[in-house]
């Protein structure tokens, strides 16, 4: 089971902060396959893609980071005054 969160904006888009999802999602291993399939649930997510980041486990990761059973994986809007 993977857990994600969402935080701020993202979790008012999709209306839920947390979610569990059982394995890999559609025999992915990426972030952004996790991400799109939220997507594809959510739509309004679509507009945070482009400026979202990930973390995996903690971690700040690329969208590309490897998912893997019991991790967790947080999605944070973009944030204003701040730079990465």
């Amino acid at each position: 089971m993977i857990t994600v969160r969402l935080f701020a904006s993202l979790s008012d888009a999709a209306g839920q902060a947390v979610f569990t999802v059982s394995g890999p999602v559609k025999g992915t291993t990426k972030a952004a396959d996790l991400f799109a399939d939220l997507t594809a649930r959510h739509p309004r997510l679509g507009a945070f893609r482009e400026r979202a980041k990930v973390a995996v486990n903690e971690t700040y990761a690329d969208w590309d980071a490897a998912v893997s059973d019991g991790d967790e994986v947080a999605f944070f809007p973009p944030v204003s005054g701040g730079r990465w």
